[in-house]
């Protein structure tokens, strides 16, 4: 894991109260608590991303159900390698 880096933030006093006794109540700190926050938050970011691409993808392709994205894969040779990202 890389360094961590001092970031400052402003955030409301009923805010800092409420993180400092979160933080206090599982024996953490406000900073790691806003760390796991923040992936939290991050993660079901990208999460929303990818299932709005999938029904977008879905979309175009015509698949409705889980009955036409069956015939879809079907009808799809199927790779001999994946491809590295």
């Amino acid at each position: 894991m890389a360094t961590p880096k001092p970031m400052t933030i402003v955030l409301p006093n009923d805010l800092v109260r409420e993180t400092k006794r979160a933080a206090s109540a599982e024996s953490t700190t406000p900073a790691k608590l806003v760390e796991v926050a923040l992936r939290q938050y991050l993660t079901s970011r990208r999460w929303q991303r990818l299932r709005r691409w999938g029904a977008e993808t879905a979309k175009r392709l015509g698949i409705k159900t889980e009955a036409d994205l069956e015939r879809f894969i079907r009808r799809r040779p199927a790779r001999a390698q994946m491809r590295p990202r």
